[in-house]
């Protein structure tokens, strides 16, 4: 197996990465480019490949192109943004990791791995520039704060009589009263953003910026500029941009999904909720900041810590106040009336005249998982409303996974396997708790699972 016959097999394999791959030699010029650097950077590789690299991206320079940095220090660079205009003007932002390539000691080129993050940051950041014209411009006219519209949702949105929801409404009236942070957990489609929606504006923060920004699938580098705000050549193709935090100035800043924000970025944002100053991506200006922090997740807190998905110490910061929603399923008493209020808000926008479901519909309902939560039932009442022509919605309007499920439930041992699963977790933890005459402590240590995990599934499975 020769040299040539190894360098055309990895060539290959490499046009198969959806990332974009390039390499240049000691002088500069590129001498790869696999297939998807081709798509992100929009360059024909067989005109570019044997051309210098500051030839195919103008906008950069020795000191700002990543590759030719690392060649120059002989340091790599990890998952830094860069933003420049190719050949053809055209403006791309990526994440780069660059690496030297040594021979002998010696360096003779540079690779870089890049993940092409344009359309994500254009759309971040559009978002961003409509929020601020948004606020600017309300200031600007002198318009009565008081009518204008912040957080969309108030507690009479929130739709449930259980005992458990009208202590929770009861737990979150009291704590927009506060300025202490909030952390709301509950699985996805329980209703969360009602809740922050609504202690926003139950506060007396409600006629001031209401802000909302998921953390989820957005690069540390790239949320660090949204949040923060960058300064204009604070690095390659920054702009004077203000962040979330000064944008929500005096009032509200909601992170969902904080449990998947970096690491690296969890820190800094602890820094700012301790001293409630921001420095912007690139600046050496420190500005003041008065917002209001209310975060959720959609795991159970400890479990994010435990598992290193949310630092500690940010943890406990931001849980100064923490409820959590419970699912669907742990609250029928509310589906009828859910059912009821998702009939009344088709009706009225798809123009129907659904009166109700059938009692054996309702049962159906009211024994279902609801593994989507209050989301999952008002996309069914909206899915079978948007089907069907009937005054009452009876067994042969309801989807497939119903039918699927009463099948199930009909048959001996019809659990699920999580369900399952569930119920040997509660018996175990019910039988050690019995055995250690209930001692929280003792029991955590004979699981050995952390306390304030036992504590999360004692409260789960409502064990004494």
């Amino acid at each position: 197996m020769n040299d040539t016959f190894i360098k055309e097999n990895i060539y290959e394999i490499l046009d198969h990465v959806d990332e974009g791959i390039h390499i240049i030699d000691k002088n500069g010029r590129i001498i790869y480019y696999n297939r998807f650097a081709q798509t992100i950077d929009d360059i024909d590789r067989e005109r570019a490949v044997g051309r210098h690299i500051l030839e195919i991206y103008p906008s950069l320079s020795d000191d700002t192109s990543t590759l030719l940095t690392v060649m120059r220090t002989g340091e790599p660079i990890y998952n830094v943004e860069q933003t420049f205009i190719n050949y053809k003007g055209k403006k791309i932002t990526t994440i780069n990791s660059s690496i030297p390539i040594k021979a002998s000691g010696k360096i003779v080129g540079a690779l870089e791995i890049s993940k092409d993050i344009t359309q994500v940051k254009e759309m971040s950041e559009t978002i961003v520039d409509l929020q601020s014209k948004l606020y600017r411009n309300n200031k600007d006219k002198n318009i009565d704060s008081k009518n204008k519209e912040r957080g969309k949702y108030t507690f009479v949105d929130i739709i449930g009589e259980s005992k458990e929801m009208l202590a929770l409404k009861s737990l979150a009236l009291k704590a927009s009263e506060t300025d202490a942070p909030v952390l709301i957990y509950g699985e996805t489609g329980t209703g969360k953003e009602l809740f922050v929606h609504s202690i926003h504006n139950a506060s007396p923060r409600r006629y001031n910026p209401f802000i909302a920004q998921n953390c989820a699938a957005l690069p540390a580098n790239l949320l660090e500029g949204i949040l923060f705000g960058t300064v204009k050549g604070g690095f390659t193709g920054a702009e004077d941009r203000e962040g979330l935090f000064e944008l929500a100035h005096g009032g509200t800043l909601f992170l969902d999904e904080i449990n998947s924000m970096p690491l690296e970025l969890q820190a800094k944002l602890l820094r700012v909720l301790q001293d409630s100053t921001i420095r912007r991506v690139g600046g050496t200006k420190t500005i003041d900041v008065d917002v209001r922090i209310v975060s959720a997740t959609n795991i159970p807190p400890e479990e994010a810590v435990e598992n290193k998905l949310l630092r500690k110490d940010l943890y406990y910061r931001l849980s100064v106040v923490n409820f959590q929603i419970p699912p669907l399923k742990q609250r029928k008493g509310d589906i009828k009336l859910l059912t009821n209020y998702f009939i009344k808000n088709m009706n009225e926008k798809l123009n129907k005249s659904v009166v109700g479901v059938s009692n054996k519909v309702m049962k159906i309902f009211e024994n279902y998982q609801w593994e989507g939560n209050v989301r999952e039932l008002e996309n069914t009442i909206e899915g079978i409303m948007s089907l069907y022509d009937m005054e009452v919605i009876d067994v042969e309007h309801i989807p497939q996974k119903f039918k699927t499920h009463i099948e199930r439930e009909t048959k001996p041992h019809g659990k699920s396997l999580k369900e399952v699963i569930e119920d040997t977790e509660r018996n175990i933890i019910e039988d050690t708790l019995n055995m250690t005459d209930g001692n929280i402590t003792h029991t955590a240590e004979i699981l050995k699972v952390p306390r304030q995990t036992l504590q999360y599934k004692i409260n789960k499975y409502e064990l004494k």
